[in-house]
């Protein structure tokens, strides 16, 4: 028998339909796609607590399965195909994907649920030239991500997040002109970042992979809203990245290799959480007007000069571990002592003084540290672990960096 990869021929057809004898409603489906879902089925299997394949019975009209979704022409295509029970938590699919999923021409959405399917992404998914959306996320395919899904040209949404896969990020990717959704985080994807060409593109999620190199200013569409490439080794500066992603509405680029200043303009983004800690970004920071983001973590860093008081209105504010001087400014004591500021870290850094009563209760809700610096903290206030048990920083070392401040 011809594998199921394959076209099959008119008399093969015959000859499988009328062997399940089964009722008109299959034999409208069209027999490539009726054959193609059989060949996926005997290549996936319920995990233990999975019911998902139990009314899979080809006897009856598979556009009538959990999962699958025909349109309603004369001779009706697979348009949707969902495989696994979508509700949260429930337990998934085990087994491989079968080459058979590039045989539905008019599959237009293609999603798999988190469970522990294994081995490569099929090759033969670029014949899918209608599919818009393609989601294998939270499982354990290997491999690298197939070159030739750059001929997906109405792809939307690519979700391959979680997975194991290796190799680079394809260039073909990249140049898709409708991509929307980009989403490989949690795997070992290395090399650089490629150039983004689609105008829609509103979702970057690389997190959590081994990427390097610089990212040019003009490899990521000014369409952007949710940029997120943290845990990686990216390296270079992202001044002239950053100042032109104006819609931006997230972004964390935090531990990576990344130099230079953060331009003052990010921090009137509309973002909640702005996160750049754990990087070699050096240098003045200039808020262009006052902060109205709830977080900011600058923390391990090499940001100098003295603590702009633009930063008093943010509510969890980390710039610990840096290299800020001078004194904090009283603007930040008044919304601390309110209960406006929940988080103030400032440990580890050369600041000489904060002008606050010894006596002064900081509130219960909120976390003030100021241990290593240049001064003796005046209050007395719990620091995470990582602080360490020193209260000032030694001596010399203050001396020997208001020397080389000249």
């Amino acid at each position: 028998m011809a594998s199921p990869t394959t076209t099959p021929s008119s008399s093969l057809i015959f000859l499988v339909l009328l062997a399940h004898a089964a009722p008109l409603a299959v034999a409208m489906l069209d027999p490539v796609d009726f054959l193609s879902l059989q060949a996926i089925r005997k290549s996936l299997h319920d995990t233990p607590g999975s019911n998902f394949f139990a009314s899979w019975d080809f006897t009856s009209d598979p556009c009538g399965f959990p999962g699958v979704l025909c349109d309603s022409s004369s001779s009706s295509r697979v348009v949707s195909l969902s495989l696994g029970d979508p509700r949260a938590s429930a337990p998934g699919l085990t087994g491989r994907l079968d080459p058979a999923l590039g045989n539905l021409s008019s599959l237009a959405e293609l999603a798999v649920v988190p469970g522990r399917i294994f081995g490569r992404i099929p090759q033969s998914l670029y014949r899918l030239r209608n599919l818009r959306f393609l989601a294998v996320g939270h499982n354990f395919l290997s491999g690298e991500i197939p070159a030739d899904l750059g001929l997906l040209r109405n792809l939307r949404t690519l979700d391959l997040s979680y997975n194991r896969l290796t190799g680079l990020v394809p260039r073909a990717v990249g140049s898709l002109p409708s991509l929307s959704n980009l989403v490989l985080c949690h795997n070992q994807l290395s090399g650089p970042v490629p150039p983004f060409l689609s105008r829609t593109l509103t979702r970057i999620d690389l997190t959590h992979n081994e990427l390097s190199g610089p990212v040019p200013p003009t490899y990521l569409p000014l369409s952007l809203q949710y940029l997120s490439l943290s845990w990686n080794r990216l390296s270079g500066p992202v001044d002239r990245l950053l100042y032109r992603l104006g819609r931006l509405n997230y972004l964390d680029l935090s531990m990576n290799q990344f130099t230079g200043p953060i331009p003052g303009q990010v921090f009137g983004y509309p973002i909640k959480t702005l996160q750049l800690q754990r990087n070699a970004f050096s240098g003045l920071v200039r808020p262009a007007r006052w902060v109205v983001i709830p977080t900011v973590d600058l923390s391990y860093n090499r940001l100098s000069g003295e603590i702009p008081p633009e930063f008093s209105t943010v509510r969890s504010l980390y710039l610990n571990s840096n290299r800020f001087t001078g004194q904090v400014p009283g603007s930040f004591v008044d919304r601390l002592l309110g209960s406006s500021i929940r988080v103030l870290y400032l440990q580890h850094n050369f600041l000489t003084g904060i002008e606050i009563n010894p006596a002064a209760e900081i509130p219960a809700t909120s976390s003030l540290c100021l241990q290593y610096n240049c001064m003796v903290p005046p209050v007395q206030s719990p620091c995470p672990s990582t602080a360490g048990t020193q209260k000032s920083r030694p001596t010399w070392q203050c001396r020997e960096w208001r020397r080389r401040r000249g």
